[in-house]
C-alpha cells in the first residue's frame, strides 16, 4: 500500500498498533558554537545562579549549574566576551536576555541550554 506524504494510513496499515518508525530528526544549527568557559551569574526571577558556559553561539549558550532551572523560564546573564574570539582590541561585555530550552543532569551538574533573545554591548 502505498501512502503519499499528504495521506494518513487508515487502520490497516499498520497492524496491532503499530506505527511507522520516526526517523531521528538531525540537530539543525542556526550559529557557529563557541566552546568557551566564562563565569557568569544568572538573575532567574527572584535569585541568582552562579554558572559557567560550555559553549555560546550568537543564539543560544549552554551553562553548566549545580541547581536545574525549569523550561522557559526567563534569565539575564552578562558575559565578559574575549577579544580574541570576538577579533577585538579589548574585551567585550554582553549583557543578554534569554529563556531556558532545556534542563538536563550530566554526572556531577546540569547543563542548561538558553536562548539568546536580545542582547546589548556594554560601553567600555
Amino acid at each position: 500500500m502505498e501512502i503519499s506524504k499528504f495521506e494518513t494510513p487508515d487502520a490497516d496499515a499498520y497492524p496491532r498498533g503499530e506505527t511507522e518508525p520516526v526517523p531521528p530528526r538531525p540537530e539543525v544549527r542556526c550559529a557557529v558554537r563557541f566552546p568557551l568557559n566564562l563565569p557568569v551569574v544568572l538573575s532567574a526571577g527572584q535569585g541568582e545562579v552562579i554558572a559557567k558556559t560550555r559553549n555560546v553561539s550568537a543564539s543560544g549558550v549552554l551553562f553548566e549549574l549545580q541547581e536545574p532551572l525549569p523550561d522557559r523560564h526567563p534569565i539575564r546573564f552578562s558575559m565578559r566576551m574575549p577579544r580574541a574570539v570576538l577579533g577585538t582590541p579589548h574585551d567585550v561585555l554582553v549583557h543578554c536576555i534569554g529563556r531556558v530550552v532545556r534542563c538536563t543532569i550530566s554526572q556531577t551538574q546540569y547543563l542548561a541550554a538558553a536562548t539568546i533573545d536580545e542582547y546589548q554591548f556594554a560601553e567600555q
